[in-house]
């Protein structure tokens, strides 16, 4: 099974496009949120893919992001939702938004999105309602969090607290402990000495 390709973006279009893999041309069905995020045609691209397959037919699906195609799945695991239904779904809102609308109920929300009607609404909130809470969270919100990393004299003092012999993690909650309380000038020799007191204590 297909589950991810790069190439280059030949042909984009709404709902779908066509990926150049050293030369074969794969055709990929998109929701509006991933066409949103796509470069323009001609650049490289990477898709999360969705292999399905029927009798008469393999048909790949694609995501900008991993978080998209776990939602789609969680769509299509239920009895009357198809894929090309989920992807309609995934095209009507962001994520996070499904997912709000989902827990809290709101079937007026969900019957806004082109394709689902009052009973596939209700099955949507009887089926994933205990599921969406990964879902809750933007995307940006968790990329901020994956970017947000030790500023240089943090990290200065993580490496000479390391090179003593400390754990990292240690090393990192006594920090964290000794900048957020303010105790001392944020000099390196001071909030290395406090460090060092936080973690002999």
């Amino acid at each position: 099974m297909i589950g991810h390709l790069r190439g280059q973006l030949l042909v984009k279009k709404p709902n779908a496009v066509i990926l150049d893999v050293h030369g074969v041309g794969y055709e990929v069905h998109i929701p509006l949120t991933s066409f949103y995020e796509l470069p323009s045609e001609g650049s490289e691209v990477a898709l999360k893919i969705h292999t399905h397959v029927r009798e008469d037919a393999l048909t790949l699906f694609g995501f900008h992001s991993q978080r998209e195609k776990d939602f789609f799945l969680k769509l299509v695991s239920i009895s009357g939702i198809g894929p090309k239904l989920a992807i309609s779904i995934l095209s009507g809102a962001q994520v996070e938004e499904l997912a709000q609308a989902i827990a809290d109920g709101n079937l007026a929300r969900l019957t806004a999105v082109p394709g689902v009607g009052r009973k596939t609404a209700e099955r949507l909130v009887l089926e994933l309602k205990s599921q969406v809470a990964p879902f809750l969270v933007s995307d940006q919100v968790e990329s901020a969090r994956d970017v947000a990393k030790p500023s240089a004299l943090e990290e200065d003092i993580l490496s000479a607290l390391v090179n003593l012999g400390y754990p990292r993690n240690s090393a990192e909650k006594a920090l964290s402990t000794v900048l957020r309380s303010a105790e001392c000038e944020r000099t390196f020799e001071e909030v290395l000495r406090s460090t060092l007191k936080r973690l002999a204590g």
